[in-house]
């Protein structure tokens, strides 16, 4: 791959709306240049025999059951409510 010039590190930045200087400019396309190289060298090995994988630990599913449980108590609820009526929480009104 070419090399990423500071032309080009402008433009995106143009693009993403973001104002950077001459200096950062140059920095920032050393860096993707380092990152660009690091990646090419990823694609000199093999991995014919490797199997896909989504994610590079073995994940498992760490979430309870999904099965209905009861609440909490009215009254319990409703101690932490400043104001309630008949059993409800009492808001106060946003439409007329």
């Amino acid at each position: 791959m070419t090399k990423i010039t500071t032309d080009e590190v402008k433009h995106v930045a143009h693009l993403a709306r973001l104002a950077i200087t001459e200096q950062e400019a140059e920095k920032f396309a050393e860096q993707l240049g380092s990152i660009i190289t690091f990646a090419e060298q990823l694609n000199e090995l093999d991995t014919d025999h490797v199997e896909p994988t989504t994610h590079v630990l073995e994940m498992k599913n760490i979430m309870r059951e999904d099965k209905s449980t009861g609440g909490l108590p009215r009254e319990e609820v409703l101690k932490n409510a400043p104001d309630h009526q008949d059993g409800q929480v009492k808001v106060p009104t946003i439409l007329e």
